[in-house]
């Protein structure tokens, strides 16, 4: 048995790693787009590495387009097998396929309005929507603890991550001639205590591990604080300064996150009372995926949905659809929230929002999650007094904050937390995946420290046998 690391390797997007049994069985964990790498990305999407028509299964960790967002083009470039994931992952990457299908659409048909001008060669989208639908007939649903045979020779089950709705770490029990080899892929891990998800699940015994590695060198600030941090940036910047809180926010997770602990606010009677605009049409229908998947809420989001029947809305909130309505949110002076995607702010209407009001000192960015450097959100962090948006220059004059706390990946101590289970003298070797180069060496001193012996951290297509 071998693996092949296509993607996430020595970064933190396009998830995807290839294993190849002796019997010439292929299995793709996870099938994720590239994000917020540059000029790089569309070279990287466009070229898997490996030939999907020799690929025989698929299984998805969770929905997040960095880990499923190559699924059409996948099946599109001749794929046909089973792909394998929760129900609830299955209800979220349809809706997120779709609209990033329509995404890529768009893109395509706005690149060649400026091609066609100038003579040159039209684009093809990455996907389209009937390239979608298609992928999606793939799907085939296995719950928790579910134990699936793929072959005789190979069976798996997942746990739960407690990254996002319907995310798993997947176990796989590989026989080749007689021996036995348990391997884990963790898919992205979760908090321990996080705001509304149950915490990533202990596992068995592994042999080797995929370990994602985010934030492998850093420790989140305690969970409770954010409603205070939020409490404090929409008071100073919308009650104070009478401007607006722009929070670039992933439509899964995030999005649903902030909607809760502003929600938590209004419980306690001490929400400001101005417009909470939810401006993506996918956050809505995220959230109501969420509510209709209430077995993965954690004992404290059971407990308030004993006297609130709806933890993701309170007065104030809207959910924007149409693009006429977002557009008329940049018209509009007075001070608001405006909760939009995408996380890394490198697409979708936030970008707007962020150009149109990015020189003005009354407003206030928020960031709530991990960015790309070479993103917008990712200059925004980093500082930069001057950004590129739509290829013009901008002058940073807004007021630029963050809640580190909010990421829906563990910190080192979750990761270490997650590994607890493991006897780290059993686990013959563990392959960091999805982290930034730096981050991933420093865990992986971490990891030796804590007893486990050989960690390896892979480059773009690296193919590593194992015993």
């Amino acid at each position: 048995m071998d693996i092949t690391f296509h993607g996430a390797a020595r970064n933190v997007t396009g998830s995807k790693h290839l294993i190849h049994l002796q019997d010439g069985t292929s299995i793709l964990l996870d099938c994720g787009m590239f994000q917020g790498l540059g000029e790089n990305t569309e070279t990287l999407n466009g070229h898997f590495g490996f030939n999907p028509k020799k690929l025989d299964y698929m299984i998805l960790s969770h929905a997040h387009i960095d880990h499923c967002g190559l699924i059409p083009r996948l099946v599109a470039e001749g794929f046909n097998g089973t792909i394998f994931c929760t129900s609830a992952t299955m209800d979220l990457t349809r809706i997120l396929l779709l609209d990033s299908a329509k995404i890529q659409m768009s893109d395509a048909e706005y690149s060649n309005k400026h091609r066609e001008r100038k003579g040159l060669p039209l684009l093809e989208p990455l996907y389209t929507d009937e390239q979608a639908m298609e992928a999606l007939r793939l799907f085939k649903i296995v719950e928790y603890h579910e134990e699936y045979a793929i072959t005789p020779s190979v069976k798996f089950h997942f746990t739960d991550a407690g990254h996002i709705l319907g995310s798993c770490a997947v176990h796989l029990s590989v026989n080749e001639n007689g021996k036995h080899t348990h391997l884990t892929f963790s898919g992205d891990v979760g908090r321990y205590g996080d705001l509304l998800l149950k915490s990533p699940q202990r596992f068995p015994q592994a042999d080797y591990i995929i370990l994602e590695s985010t934030y492998g060198d850093s420790l989140h600030k305690e969970l409770e604080p954010i409603e205070n941090a939020l409490l404090e940036v929409v008071k100073e910047t919308c009650l104070i300064k009478k401007g607006k809180v722009i929070i670039p926010a992933f439509s899964v997770g995030r999005t649903q996150e902030l909607l809760y602990a502003l929600n938590s606010l209004e419980l306690k009677g001490i929400l400001p009372d101005v417009p909470y605009y939810v401006d993506s049409p996918l956050s809505d229908k995220a959230t109501q995926v969420l509510k209709d998947h209430p077995e993965v809420y954690n004992n404290e989001v059971r407990k308030i949905l004993k006297v609130d029947e709806d933890p993701f809305a309170f007065k104030g909130l809207r959910f924007i659809q149409s693009t006429e309505e977002s557009i008329a949110l940049n018209d509009d002076p007075r001070p608001c929230v405006i909760i939009s995607s995408s996380g890394m702010a490198e697409a979708g209407r936030v970008k707007h929002h962020i150009k149109n009001n990015i020189q003005n000192p009354k407003t206030t960015i928020l960031i709530v999650g991990y960015c790309e450097p070479g993103s917008l959100g990712g200059h925004l962090v980093h500082g930069d007094r001057e950004v590129y948006i739509f290829g013009d220059k901008y002058e940073v004059k807004a007021n630029v904050r963050s809640i580190k706390s909010m990421s829906a990946h563990g910190d080192y101590e979750d990761l270490l937390h997650f590994l607890n289970c493991q006897d780290p003298d059993k686990v013959k070797k563990i392959f960091l995946v999805h982290g930034e180069y730096d981050v991933q060496q420093h865990f992986a001193q971490t990891l030796k420290a804590h007893g486990f012996h050989d960690v390896e951290i892979p480059y773009q297509h690296q193919k590593i046998g194992l015993e």
